[in-house]
């Protein structure tokens, strides 16, 4: 499984906002954004020229792509089943990245970060429908339910990574089950819903070129 293996903190600095990519560490005085608001390789002093609509555009995408921990192939494979589906691309887009498996884990409470949710589904702790589920890209659909396999160290981690993420809340598409270690899929996600705040209009009118 291809992946993104270089420093999390750099992206977060390019994109100029934080990605949460490093869990609570990003809640602290040790996130980078805090430290050096700047992107990597430029002084604080240098000023940026404004950017063109391309860069806007390419922006956007890449900040979809690193918050959700997406490659550009898998990218360009979402954005073709998003225009395929009919009705306004970029949400279906951005609903197609929230249907993650890994996504579900994270926006439950169950790892503190996208990274530590695909960790978990890879490591076989996750069923779905009675099965073992070790493919963080599943996309889930209304009615699935998913459940963290049963030990105590891995209870005890999951009630303290809850804890950590109370601030973020649960959005209403999804409920879960602290005590059984399951989360349930309620709905589809409406674009006010989506967590992950970018101008999917910027992105379809980047891929659609």
């Amino acid at each position: 499984m291809a992946r993104y293996t270089g420093p999390k903190c750099k992206l977060c600095r390019r994109e100029g906002e934080k990605l949460f990519l490093k869990g609570m560490r990003c809640m602290t005085a040790k996130c980078a954004i805090a430290k050096r608001a700047y992107p990597p390789g430029d002084r604080k002093f240098k000023r940026r020229s404004k950017p063109s609509d391309y860069g806007k555009q390419l922006r956007e995408k890449q900040k979809a792509k690193r918050s959700y921990g997406v490659l550009e192939r898998q990218f360009r494979r979402y954005y073709h089943i998003a225009e395929r589906q009919g009705g306004d691309t970029g949400e279906n887009l951005m609903r197609l990245l929230e249907r993650r498996l890994d996504n579900v884990l994270y926006l439950a409470g169950f790892a503190p970060s996208r990274a530590a949710a695909r960790q978990l589904v890879t490591h076989g702790h996750v069923e779905i429908r009675g099965k073992k589920a070790d493919i963080p890209s599943m996309l889930l659909r209304a009615g699935d339910v998913v459940k963290v396999r049963k030990g105590e160290r891995r209870k005890k981690l999951i009630e303290d990574y809850r804890q950590m993420t109370t601030e973020r809340g649960i959005p209403p598409w999804i409920a879960v089950n602290p005590d059984e270690l399951s989360v349930q899929v309620l709905a589809l996600p409406k674009p006010e819903e989506f967590s992950v705040p970018v101008r999917s209009n910027l992105i379809v009118e980047l891929c659609s070129k």
